[in-house]
């Protein structure tokens, strides 16, 4: 059935409330090197070599594993510092004390402005980067081998998958242009290639061309097993976290009379369950059915629809 929950308020960010708390106060500094050092060690980064050159600087924020690069601090003058993490959002600005004066605070929310422009910079530019891996590795990579470990293991059909080496080649799109490529390990480890688009990129299990029904789905396996098992056109969103941004940009691109459900990972095993409720939100962004798996009684592996192919054959997932 449709989904007609109403989308609650996010829950408040406790992680940045506990930073906030620890956060230094307006102190007296004898420079903005020091004022900077005490201000980042609240968020555990310690250890670096402030210069206040006016340039950009990045650092490895301490949540994320190591040369990640999410942290960034700039110096537009030796009174004023900003710093923040690009994965958070998060911003700040300090002084090496009292109040911040009219121009150093215009300095300050400029100083932001060009890190953020810069940032962006760089990120289209190792996207394009990619992309152009992508495509080189894809044109140059043969066609899957049925017999690879991971389509034996899960017993499912190449569906138009290339390999290189041993390494299964997943096509990603975005806006019709191949821009990434998802590579499935013989063991089943799933990785992008460094660096390129990930929001709104996906895969696609089957055609669209002149069908009635389309299914999007978290991972290529799932979305081959919903295709041999419907023989509809599957929509490869990769992860939980992407569903709403592909499910928007397939109705957008497919004519209104096409019918088009999430089909939902089933995370009960995982605290909140993303599966489901980032599918949820996803089908409320657009006004699309829920299709859920089900799993066999007293079931305790199962998650997704690619379990339960596997389950329904005797297999272990």
């Amino acid at each position: 059935m449709p989904a007609t929950r109403k989308q609650q308020a996010p829950a408040p960010n406790r992680k940045a409330e506990a930073r906030a708390s620890v956060l230094p106060t307006q102190n007296q500094y004898s420079s903005i090197e020091q004022a900077l050092v005490d201000a980042l060690a609240a968020y555990g980064v310690t250890g670096l070599a402030i210069r206040a050159d006016g340039a950009l600087h990045r650092f490895d924020s301490a949540d994320k594993p190591k040369g990640n690069r999410n942290g960034w601090y700039v110096c537009p003058s030796l009174e004023v510092g900003v710093y923040g993490f690009w994965h958070t959002g998060e911003q700040h600005t300090i002084g090496i004390g009292g109040e911040i004066d009219p121009t150093a605070a215009a300095e300050a929310r400029l100083a932001a402005q060009h890190a953020r422009e810069q940032r962006e910079a760089e990120r289209r530019q190792q996207q394009d980067k990619t992309a152009t891996q992508a495509r080189r590795w894809w044109a140059a990579a043969r066609a899957a081998d049925s017999g690879h470990p991971y389509l034996a293991k899960k017993r499912l059909h190449p569906h138009g998958l290339r390999q290189r080496g041993n390494v299964l080649l997943v096509p990603l799109y975005f806006n019709g242009e191949l821009v990434n490529l998802e590579r499935i390990f013989p063991d089943g480890d799933k990785r992008p290639l460094f660096g390129g688009r990930a929001k709104g990129v996906a895969g696609l299990v089957g055609k669209l061309a002149g069908v009635s029904r389309v299914l999007v789905a978290e991972g290529w396996a799932t979305a081959a097993a919903l295709h041999e098992a419907m023989n509809v056109p599957v929509v490869v969103a990769r992860n939980a976290d992407n569903l709403e941004a592909v499910a928007r940009r397939v109705r957008q691109r497919l004519p209104d009379e096409v019918a088009i459900t999430i089909a939902t990972d089933d995370d009960r095993f995982t605290d909140g369950n993303p599966g489901v409720s980032k599918a949820r939100l996803a089908a409320l962004a657009i006004g699309a059915k829920m299709l859920m798996p089900t799993f066999c009684e007293g079931c305790k592996r199962c998650t997704d629809f690619a379990d339960v192919a596997l389950c329904r054959k005797g297999e272990t997932p």
